[in-house]
């Protein structure tokens, strides 16, 4: 449930629709498929790249409080 929260987050949303839009674009000819490719690239970077971001500074969180708090 946790996992389908997330991915209804708006910035998921805005990431898979933005796909679509490009994908539907790119078939129909309007886009080339290079563009199509060099503007989902940078899509799929950010997104993967904010997302692992946000785990990096979680772990790192996590690290922290468990330094600050040693076992007795």
């Amino acid at each position: 449930m946790k996992r389908l929260n997330n991915l209804l987050c708006v910035k998921s949303i805005v990431t898979i629709v933005l796909a679509a839009v490009f994908a539907y674009l790119s078939i129909t000819g309007k886009i080339s498929g290079h563009d199509f490719l060099t503007v989902f690239s940078v899509v799929i970077a950010f997104y993967f790249g904010t997302q692992s971001q946000r785990l990096n500074e979680k772990i790192s969180d996590d690290t922290n409080k468990n330094d600050s708090n040693p076992a007795k």
